[in-house]
């Protein structure tokens, strides 16, 4: 996902985003325990790292923290793979439904919690999740949850019409939509009353064969109505920004910092549900500094005002413990639902990826070229 900082000059009202206003406490760690103690090095998406926290941490510690922005978990895992069995990397960015891609393939080690005095500070509903352990190890420290939402402008679609998918496929708004076009596979399933997951046809399929083709048709059919099929948060918030397009498919993160600088622009999840997914930090396998990953997990991990920070800078949902009492209200507003919405709510879930995306990856390239 990218998350690169957008152009607001077409808007005059658009501010710019809240500075993190938090003051870090100092971690638990001594600067001259580890002075000169080396490095770390953390491949994450814009913004996932604070940098009033970075720059506490390497005070305190003396490790450098190195960081290489990614924005796309498949490029990350390419290259990863490139780079195993010696990664030049410590801590990896692993959404949890794709945990099995890199743990299949030996690129992620297991993740040892108990050297994380500070795990207990992370809401069990994320450290708990049936997703969270494979093989009987967890893989990741989960940080930030999201979810794929409807987003639309609020001076042009109206709440009631938000309420349904349905809204995405209508001539009143043809050629004022977009959407991440392999993530729209899985909501066109759901809408249609399928399992998106396709964890549910692993002993058939043929018929998730034929899901998957009754999908791809929807889309081909429905094609001359979407504006643009893109590729990041970024580019999602510029088409509002810039008025391409009144309502589209997109990720909270990236609706949620529009919602804050002002924009007149709303989410929901619509009645026919939708999926979350839950972002972690992970130690590679073979990671080159590893005693310095987990003390870096260690010292983020260590108070709810680092969560809010991460919550704040992002717009995706904390997952630590009582970060929202340090969000504002409207902050807390642009990243909460409501419970009819999250009762449609489903966690992306992995055990059928490969059946899944060998059906999807050529789905995605057909109905580009159609």
């Amino acid at each position: 996902m990218n998350m690169k900082p957008i152009n607001t000059s077409r808007r005059k009202f658009l501010g710019t985003a809240a500075a993190a206003s938090t003051v870090f406490a100092a971690t638990p760690y001594i600067r001259t325990a580890y002075a000169d103690s080396g490095e770390v090095n953390i491949w994450t998406y814009d913004s996932f790292v604070p940098e009033s926290f970075r720059k506490q941490f390497e005070k305190d510690t003396g490790i450098k923290v190195n960081i290489r922005l990614v924005d796309d978990q498949g490029k990350q895992f390419n290259l990863l793979a490139a780079e195993a069995p010696e990664p030049t990397v410590d801590i990896v960015t692993v959404a949890g439904h794709r945990f099995l891609q890199f743990i299949d393939s030996e690129l992620l080690a297991p993740m040892d919690s108990e050297r994380l005095s500070n795990w207990g500070n992370l809401n069990p509903i994320y450290t708990e999740s049936d997703w969270a352990t494979i093989n009987g190890h967890k893989w990741g420290a989960p940080i930030l949850s999201g979810a794929e939402i409807l987003a639309y402008n609020t001076e042009l679609v109206s709440a009631d019409e938000a309420r349904s998918w349905d809204v995405m496929f209508s001539e009143k708004y043809k050629q004022q939509t977009a959407y991440i076009i392999q993530d729209m596979m899985s909501i066109v399933m759901l809408y249609k009353g399928y399992d998106g997951n396709m964890v549910e046809y692993l002993d058939d399929p043929e018929k998730a064969a034929a899901i998957v083709a009754e999908a791809r048709d929807f889309l081909i059919d429905k094609k001359d109505l979407v504006r643009k099929y893109y590729d990041g948060g970024a580019e999602v918030q510029q088409m509002f920004i810039n008025q391409d397009i009144a309502l589209g498919h997109a990720w909270n993160g990236p609706i949620a910092k529009l919602i804050n600088d002002g924009f007149p622009v709303d989410m929901t999840i619509p009645k026919e549900g939708s999926y979350g997914f839950v972002y972690t930090l992970n130690i590679a396998n073979n990671a080159p500094n590893s005693d310095n990953a987990y003390t870096f997990l260690n010292a983020l991990l260590a108070s709810s005002e680092i969560g809010a920070s991460m919550t704040r800078e992002t717009g995706f949902i904390s997952t630590y413990k009582d970060a929202a009492q340090h969000l504002s209200e409207l902050e807390r507003k642009s990243t909460a639902f409501t419970e009819e919405e999250l009762a449609g709510l489903k966690f992306f879930r992995a055990e059928a990826n490969e059946m899944k995306y060998s059906l999807v990856d050529p789905a995605v390239e057909q109905i580009k070229a159609a």
